[in-house]
């Protein structure tokens, strides 16, 4: 779902950017209330994790569509909603500034969309009626189907809005909402339903990991460290992004898919001195654009992509939270 600079005007470019900074000042303020010292491996370790996954696009069967993972309610069931909203902004602006993938003009919109959405929806609210009662693999998984539709039918909904209020003539909105709410659901569900298996394993491992997760609830310490379980998450990331990108999806993603029912095409463009900035910096700092070499298309650049990226995401969240610790200390 990350939108491209020429689906989106200025203003309303600038306006995302404004709420996306606000939600972002918010979650700053509340995490410095919690131990950073104890959440800087989880945070590091599942933001490695979430950029992996979102590297592998699933066939939605039947469509000629594909899907990703987003990764906004599975970092708040881990970390909480204001360190997974923080997450989710390095691993989308490491995606932006490295890969290429999402315009640098509409960042702000896709961390409002694709981040705001799952952290304080579904991680927050839809969540946190899971952990506030004692814990079971079922409501976990409903908890994170539930969850992660709500995130993705919002987030595609306000592409729509984002669209509309640009003033992009070629995706009519109801025509546009018209195929972007029923794909996503069905990308919904599957996310829903990965994200549940991930959180299921998590609970069976090292429960207390989980965010809101209370000793009384199971009673048990699960059956692997602490240690132990973040290091597997790694080394699954590492995996995902160096093999199993490999295997991803090669249909359009959901919104590609609906602007090409809508508009016949997967790209539109756009002209004006804004966009022409935005480009040339992007060209600039991707060095890895689509997530491959500038020079080839082997399947190297994608593993190299994935490790590196995943690499890139862990130090990005550390210097988070070293920042913020600094901040606290100051005041």
């Amino acid at each position: 779902m990350h939108m491209a600079d020429a689906l989106v005007s200025p203003a309303v470019a600038g306006t995302m950017y404004a709420v996306s900074a606000a939600a972002a000042a918010y979650s700053v303020k509340e995490i410095k209330l919690e131990d950073l010292d104890r959440k800087v491996p989880a945070m590091g370790v599942m933001g490695a994790f979430v950029f992996a996954a979102q590297m592998i696009n699933f066939t939605i069967p039947g469509t000629g569509s594909s899907g990703h993972l987003c990764g906004g309610m599975l970092l708040s069931a881990v970390l909480g909603p204001c360190a997974g909203f923080l997450t989710m902004i390095a691993i989308l602006a490491i995606q932006c500034l490295l890969f290429a993938d999402g315009g640098l003009l509409a960042l702000g919109c896709n961390v409002w969309n694709m981040a705001f959405y799952g952290c304080f929806v579904g991680g927050f609210l839809i969540w946190r009626m899971a952990a506030g009662r004692k814990m079971t693999k079922g409501r976990i998984t409903a908890a994170s189907v539930i969850g992660c539709i709500a995130g993705l039918q919002l987030g595609a909904f306000s592409v729509t809005i984002e669209t509309l209020l640009s003033g992009i003539t070629e995706l009519p909105f109801a025509v546009f909402i018209g195929m972007m709410q029923p794909i996503h659901l069905a990308i919904g569900l599957v996310e829903g339903l990965i994200t549940a298996a991930v959180l299921v394993f998590i609970y069976e491992a090292r429960p207390e990991i989980l965010y809101g997760y209370a000793q009384e609830d199971g009673g048990s310490s699960g059956r692997m460290s602490r240690k132990g379980t973040v290091t597997a998450l790694f080394a699954a990331a590492l995996v995902i992004g160096g093999v199993v990108s490999l295997f991803a999806s090669g249909y359009p993603d959901g919104l590609e898919w609906s602007m090409e029912k809508v508009a016949g095409t997967t790209e539109l463009f756009a002209r004006g001195n804004v966009y022409q900035l935005a480009e040339r910096l992007q060209g600039i700092t991707a060095v890895l654009p689509d997530y491959a070499f500038k020079t080839s298309d082997s399947a190297a650049g994608t593993s190299f992509s994935g490790i590196v990226g995943g690499i890139v995401v862990l130090t990005a969240c550390f210097f988070i939270c070293v920042l913020i610790k600094k901040v606290k200390r100051s005041k």
